[in-house]
């Protein structure tokens, strides 16, 4: 096929060809496709026309004009410090960092500008109320219950933004020198209070631990001699018993028996070899042995 054949072809067909591009500009041109993590706001003469999400998407080509590509993921703003002066009047400067996404483009678009630089502000100013009325001790004790509290204004404050407060996060809490001097002294002095009070009741604990002592000591000294009374008591019944059934007899014969016993004893004792026997006695000895034999 010559060149003049293929012009002339061209030339025949060239309304086909010329509508087969317009309708491929034009499948182009009305065709989106939004990947996951993005929105499309779509204008139409400078007036929102729509906002597509996820997926493929139709526009009218020509008329309608994707304007804004709005990431939709989570997002952080730098780490921010801010000064401000707690009820007791400390001046402490605040760490804070805020995550967020946006999850209307259409209002993030066309009601603020720089959206990081007024959620900054935003978070600096409620920062600076919320600590105003808290004491120093309580920022340091009850910084999740601050955290909270912040989260909840900011997410009241950018919500005509379209844009959700996922986390608010307080990285620290920094106090000038004089400050920490101050608190280290006191500090210091309450340590020196708490080892004062936990030796004056270790005092206390051990005078009491001594005084139970003495007297578990003394109740069972009491019991002991209880014990043994009562055991005389019942050697003296015994005995009694036993005078009144045998006589006088029986009397001679306990007497008898106890000489023997304590003449026993001082030959065991230790270190003596020689015993000085009285004759009183030897009389007794006789008396026992006799008292004995009529026993048996």
């Amino acid at each position: 096929m010559t060149e003049d054949q293929i012009a002339g072809l061209l030339s025949a067909n060239i309304v086909y060809l010329l509508a087969a591009l317009f309708v491929i500009v034009v499948i182009l041109k009305g065709v989106r496709i939004v990947p996951q993590s993005e929105k499309y706001v779509v204008e139409r003469f400078g007036r929102l026309r729509a906002v597509m999400g996820p997926g493929i998407n139709f526009i009218v080509p020509f008329l309608d004009v994707v304007r804004h590509k709005i990431s939709i993921l989570e997002r952080q703003l730098p780490t921010a410090s801010q000064d401000a002066i707690t009820r007791d009047n400390v001046l402490v400067e605040v760490e804070t960092s805020v995550f967020y996404r946006i999850i209307e483009p259409e209002k993030t678009v066309y009601r603020i500008r720089d959206v990081d630089a007024a959620i900054a502000t935003t978070v600096a100013g409620i920062v600076r109320a919320e600590i105003g009325k808290m004491d120093l001790d309580e920022v340091q004790s009850n910084r999740s219950q601050l955290i909270t509290t912040i989260k909840a204004s900011v997410a009241d404050a950018v919500d005509d933004w379209g844009i959700e407060v996922t986390r608010a996060e307080i990285l620290d809490v920094n106090l000038d020198q004089a400050t920490r001097d101050a608190m280290l002294q006191q500090l210091n002095a309450e340590r020196a209070r708490r080892a004062q009070v936990t030796e004056a009741e270790g005092r206390k604990r051990s005078v009491e631990l001594q005084a139970d002592a003495e007297l578990y000591a003394a109740e069972q000294t009491a019991k002991a001699r209880r014990i043994q009374a009562d055991a005389e008591a019942y050697a003296t019944e015994v005995v009694a018993k036993a005078i009144a059934e045998n006589g006088l007899e029986a009397a001679q014969y306990q007497v008898a028996l106890k000489q023997v016993e304590a003449l026993t004893a001082l030959g065991n004792g230790s270190g003596k070899q020689t015993i000085v026997v009285p004759a009183q006695a030897l009389e007794a000895f006789g008396d026992a042995f006799k008292l004995l034999k009529g026993r048996a």
